[in-house]
């Protein structure tokens, strides 16, 4: 069997957490020749080892540090667009995408960090493609404030609020019902152990190690749902699956290196572009298992802050400007495509006059990135004659 499953692992500590994914893998079953492994690194890390690794496994893959990734861009053309993708960051994750959107024969994505190790209790890869096939019913999850906690199930007992919540969404009045899923583009598993939160709120949580005192297990987690059309949610990438369908419209954000120095929300503001693209579209993201185990290394807690706090005011406002286009009821026509609703939020960012808000011309860079990020994609589908599958 041919790889059609490409796995993106951004990392520069940890890779051989990956073992435990492939002995994860076997225990249960999952063909490990569907898999590609793509392990996105710098050139001052162990390339050399994360190949060695993956030879070892006997898994197909390849490894790319920042040298070969700027090969790369010139063999594919696309040298113009390398600042798509900023170097030492969690945003690298975006070349996987472009890696995935210039080999037609993936039809899978799967994110993993390398903080991450997967439970016995699922089959990870398997689990994450049954529900991306899934057509039966789960529960919905919607609020008074337009945002669905992904950790609502049990928040009465921990308080907790994921990285990227709205400060300005919480305490929100929660409503659940159950609906048959639709067409089902992402699944994301998420965590116990280290929560995923941000900086302010473990400062909140007494720690100052960049962790949190406040732990989740499987007690926090009761199967799987989905936030209602028109809500909101937080999507973190450190365990992820999603059909190739969605790049498009899923974007890792250019975080870090950037003259605003605004970082960490690569993920989460692409999940809520991602979000608003399905909503349009009639897509589902299904949401909680398969967990994993997520085991976050200390690091001082105010370097996270420093990161976060220049896009703090933007990421309350963010998901408001996308949620006004990409559909008749707002001032484009309706989009009938994910690069279509893409674009419609591109062009309200690049084109806005955001000087109200701290740092708000960081929208407008935001914005013509992703507008780059389109055109990207269009020189590597023409070269590679990929007719994207939602045109």
């Amino acid at each position: 069997m041919k790889p059609d499953i490409c796995v993106v692992v951004p990392t520069i500590r940890e890779y051989e957490c990956m073992r435990s994914y492939f002995d994860n893998a076997r225990a249960h079953g999952f063909d490990l020749d569907r898999l590609f492994v793509l392990l996105v690194t710098e050139d001052f890390c162990d390339s050399e080892g994360m190949a060695a690794m993956l030879d070892d496994e006997g898994v197909s893959g390849a490894v790319f540090d920042g040298s070969a990734r700027e090969a790369w861009y010139e063999e594919q053309g696309i040298e113009a667009y390398s600042h798509l993708v900023p170097a030492a960051s969690h945003a690298q994750t975006s070349f996987g995408l472009l890696y995935m959107w210039a080999h037609p024969e993936f039809d899978y994505g799967v994110f993993i960090d390398d903080d991450t190790l997967p439970h016995d209790e699922w089959d990870f890869f398997g689990r994450h493609m049954e529900n991306l096939h899934r057509t039966d019913e789960v529960e919905s999850v919607a609020s008074d404030e337009k945002w669905v906690n992904v950790l609502y199930q049990n928040a009465d007992e921990h308080g907790l609020y994921p990285r990227g919540y709205p400060y300005s969404a919480m305490d929100e009045t929660v409503e659940t019902d159950t609906r048959e899923l639709r067409d089902v583009v992402a699944s994301q598993g998420l965590w116990t152990n280290v929560p995923d939160l941000d900086a302010v709120r473990i400062l909140m949580d007494g720690d100052l190690e960049g962790q949190a005192q406040t732990r989740t297990d499987f007690d926090d987690f009761d199967g799987d749902f989905v936030a209602e059309p028109g809500q909101y949610l937080t999507v973190c990438s450190m365990n992820l699956a999603f059909k190739r369908e969605v790049i498009p419209a899923f974007y890792q954000l250019p975080m870090d290196d950037n003259e605003w120095e605004v970082g960490r929300f690569d993920d989460i503001w692409s999940g809520v572009f991602l979000k608003r693209a399905a909503d349009v579209l009639e897509k589902d993201i299904v949401n909680g298992y398969p967990l994993c185990e997520h085991n976050k290394a200390p690091r001082p807690t105010f370097d996270d802050l420093n990161n976060e706090v220049p896009g703090l005011e933007l990421n309350e406002h963010l998901w408001e400007v996308v949620d006004a286009v990409g559909d008749d009821g707002g001032s484009d026509e309706e989009a009938d495509s994910y690069a279509a609703v893409f674009e419609a939020m591109a062009d309200s960012l690049a084109e806005g006059d955001w000087s109200d808000y701290q740092n708000g011309e960081f929208f407008n860079y935001v914005g013509e990135h992703m507008q780059d990020w389109l055109d990207c994609l269009d020189v590597l589908a023409a070269k590679k004659n990929v007719v994207p599958a939602d045109d």
